[in-house]
């Protein structure tokens, strides 16, 4: 299990989800110029020059968290390399579906404050997405040469 690449991508897209923890994946300026970024935990705000959260994302957070644990899962069912694959596939259209979830959530808060969502508003834990999505491909591509290999494998028998 652990001499297999497929596991060190796995383990590396789980730690880069709870990065998403750390970093914020909106920020912008409200109209009062007080300064406020979105993180899968909530929303927060710059008040008084310490950080303060204004709004909670318990739901968000929670399926950060289940999405973080889910290529750890994935390590563990390294005997059935088919069922990994497809548990693959679907972690990578929960990430999209994640960043479509992100989307909509910074640009609610941008239409609250009557300010138009841009690219430069964009924080780093949006950017993690993108690296997650390319961890769990190269993973999905580890498995299946594992597949290709133990098939030769077996017709040489």
């Amino acid at each position: 299990m652990i001499q297999r690449i497929q596991t060190v991508w796995l383990l590396l897209a789980s730690v880069v989800f709870f990065a998403l923890f750390l970093f914020p994946y909106f920020q912008f300026s409200a109209a009062d110029g007080m300064g406020q970024a979105l993180k899968v935990t909530g929303s927060f705000a710059n008040v008084e020059g310490q950080p303060t959260r204004i709004a909670d994302s318990w739901l968000l957070a929670g399926a950060t968290v289940l999405l973080g644990l889910y290529p750890l899962y994935i390590i563990f069912l390294f005997k059935d390399r088919k069922k990994q694959v497809k548990l693959i596939n679907m972690a990578m259209l929960a990430v999209i579906l994640l960043g479509v979830w992100f989307y909509f959530t910074a640009d609610k808060a941008m239409n609250a404050e009557n300010l138009a969502f841009g690219l430069a508003n964009i924080g780093v834990g949006f950017f993690l997405l993108p690296i997650i999505l390319i961890l769990l491909w190269m993973a999905g591509s580890a498995i299946k040469k594992d597949e290709k290999l133990v098939r030769s494998a077996d017709r040489l028998r």
